[in-house]
């Protein structure tokens, strides 16, 4: 009896955090938004199948816009040749970066087979807070990403994402999009980042 009604608590719990709203990043501290962000993730990767990958971009999107700072994300990834962009150049790019990001988490993360999220701990830093998570395979092995967060005129926001705890998202994008604004300019950089929502999407 105490085994089935604590494997009763723990399916409780987990379609608690699957299923809580997407609230305001701005309502919440800083390892709060990320468990928003987890929550949302979790669910759609356990009904990545029924979803399909469109499914999994329409519902990913609205979180990943809330949760991530995506025009600070942009510039950063972008570089110097930020500084001569126009205006609309800027936000093209920025609503280009938002989509490329949502694609990649819809791509990642397109399956469910019993992971964990899990946030670890926190920690004050210079310009933010680092939320130190991980994520627990279904063999038990543990997989550390770290979220750098500050707080700006929205709320708690992720600025960036360390892979296995040390690799910066933003600079390994940062060396990407190099070669193709060298190649192509920031059209050519657009283009590239629509492409990967738009095979998404169709």
């Amino acid at each position: 009896m105490s085994r089935t009604l604590a494997g009763c608590a723990c399916l409780l719990i987990g379609y608690l955090i699957a299923s809580a709203p997407v609230a305001a990043a701005g309502a919440n501290g800083a390892s709060d938004v990320v468990r928003l962000f987890y929550g949302q993730l979790l669910d759609t990767m356990q009904h990545a199948a029924a979803l399909g990958a469109k499914g999994r971009y329409e519902k990913l999107q609205p979180i990943v816009l809330d949760t991530f700072d995506v025009p600070f994300m942009t510039r950063l990834s972008v570089g110097p040749p930020w500084a001569t962009l126009s205006v609309k150049q800027k936000r093209r790019a920025a609503k280009a970066f938002g989509r490329y990001v949502t694609a990649v988490y819809a791509t990642r993360f397109d399956g469910y087979s019993g992971e964990q999220f899990q946030v670890v701990s926190e920690q004050k830093i210079k310009h933010g807070i680092m939320v130190r998570s991980q994520i627990v395979k279904s063999d038990g092995e543990p997989v550390s990403i770290n979220y750098v967060l500050h707080d700006n005129d929205i709320g708690w926001q992720i600025r960036d994402v360390y892979l296995a705890g040390t690799i910066s998202e933003l600079a390994t994008r940062r060396s990407e999009f190099a070669a193709i604004l060298r190649t192509d300019g920031i059209d050519g950089l657009i283009a590239a980042l629509n492409k990967k929502a738009d095979d998404l999407r169709s």
